[in-house]
């Protein structure tokens, strides 16, 4: 992917810099009323991608309805279309949630292209039949702010791109959907499936795949929870890079009266201006080269800004109507494991269907493709109308976050 540094991403006005807005083309703003939610409102040729298996790429920008109550709003993406002519009924669809790129605009896959190791696990999904829509996210590539890790808006977002693929390609693209996501995308999965029967009910949503679940189920159920480090909750012991994006996106997207500039710290400053003008790995190197953490980044105010963050980022504890495959990878060290198998109990003991995979050795990166000889295979079984497994009665804790193997790509 293409990532701009802080020096070299478009300035554009303070207004727009304030949530990341600005440095996309024209394409991304939409200046005509939004029609109802799930429908397309125009396409262009994406910029070529590494991606054998995929017909020219388009960019595309549909209507949805914001999570954090901004009303009808477009929403921007890709839209994947295996070589060759569609079965007959047409492709299933995979409505791809991507993981953490930034909350700027220029952040956006769309914009900035998929990671190479996107690329080659979206690969696989169409190399084995299936179209592809992948949602940039409310407020990613298009004006306003991106409520990062608020599953409601980004689940909206998920599921209108599918209605949106699907009605621009009748017969090319069936209501046959698949729901797959990674990290950020692992919340928004969940959260579009546990929306999908009120919020769409017309779409076919036959299961979902979420890896590198980054997610908390609120009124969990029963004993056994080993809970999460406070270095992925509390932003002043985060890395400084998640914790500026935290409250940057999150923060700001529940707050929108409030500049976050009022609760960072000089020693933050530099970060918060790199959240709204460049991406996650510029903003990694920038808090490695000048040693900002969340520690040193606010003051003593982001206790009060962020107070109300956690009851907007639990997903309700209710029984999901389709079957989940949920990925873990053992050496997942930046999303932790034992958060991840939180969130599994939680769901079964709310009584949805899971089946959990853990990878030994395998990053939070790595086991994003690494968990594709699963679940393609619980796809297939989907697609098929067969059973799959659960694993709800023979979860078993995960134990200290393993070493990464080496040799593996995208560790």
């Amino acid at each position: 992917m293409i990532l701009l540094t802080a020096a070299s991403a478009a300035p554009g006005p303070v207004a727009e810099q304030v949530d990341g807005d600005g440095g996309t083309s024209p394409f991304y703003r939409w200046t005509a009323p939004v029609p109802a939610a799930g429908r397309m409102l125009r396409e262009e040729p994406a910029p070529e991608q590494a991606l054998p298996e995929a017909a020219p790429v388009r960019r595309i920008l549909y209507s949805s309805t914001s999570g954090v109550e901004r009303g009808a709003i477009a929403v921007s993406g890709l839209l994947y279309l295996p070589k060759g002519r569609a079965p007959a009924g047409g492709w299933p669809v995979v409505a791809w949630s991507h993981g953490t790129v930034g909350v700027a605009d220029v952040c956006a896959p769309s914009w900035a292209g998929p990671s190479t190791r996107d690329a080659a696990y979206l690969g696989r999904w169409l190399g084995a039949g299936f179209a592809v829509v992948a949602t940039d996210y409310e407020g990613l590539g298009t004006p306003g702010m991106h409520p990062y890790l608020l599953w409601r808006s980004e689940g909206r977002s998920v599921l209108d791109a599918a209605r949106a693929a699907i009605a621009a390609r009748p017969g090319a693209i069936a209501n046959r959907v698949l729901i797959v996501g990674q990290s950020q995308g692992s919340g928004a999965a969940i959260g579009a499936t546990y929306l999908a029967p009120s919020y769409a009910p017309d779409l076919h949503v036959l299961g979902t795949v979420a890896t590198g679940l980054v997610m908390t189920i609120a009124e969990r159920k029963g004993t056994g929870y080993l809970g999460k480090d406070a270095a992925l909750t509390d932003p002043t012991k985060m890395d400084g890079a998640f914790a500026m994006l935290r409250v940057g996106g999150i923060d700001r997207a529940l707050h929108p009266d409030i500049d976050p500039a009022t609760i960072v710290t000089p020693k933050g400053r530099p970060m918060l201006t790199a959240a709204r003008t460049a991406c996650l790995h510029d903003m990694f190197a920038l808090a490695k080269q000048r040693g900002i953490t969340g520690a040193n980044s606010f003051t003593a105010g982001v206790k009060a800004y962020d107070a109300d963050m956690e009851p907007a980022f639990q997903i309700p504890a209710a029984a999901l109507t389709v079957p989940v495959l949920a990925g873990t990878g053992l050496a997942d060290s930046m999303a932790g494991t034992s958060g991840q198998y939180d969130a599994v109990k939680a769901l079964c003991a709310a009584g949805s269907r899971i089946q959990w995979h853990t990878y030994p050795g395998l990053s939070h990166g790595g086991a994003v493709n690494g968990s594709l000889v699963d679940s393609l295979p619980f796809a297939r079984a989907l697609l098929a109308g067969r059973p799959v497994a659960d694993s709800c009665k023979t979860l078993q804790p995960p134990g200290p976050v393993q070493t990464p193997r080496a040799g593996v790509p995208f560790q």
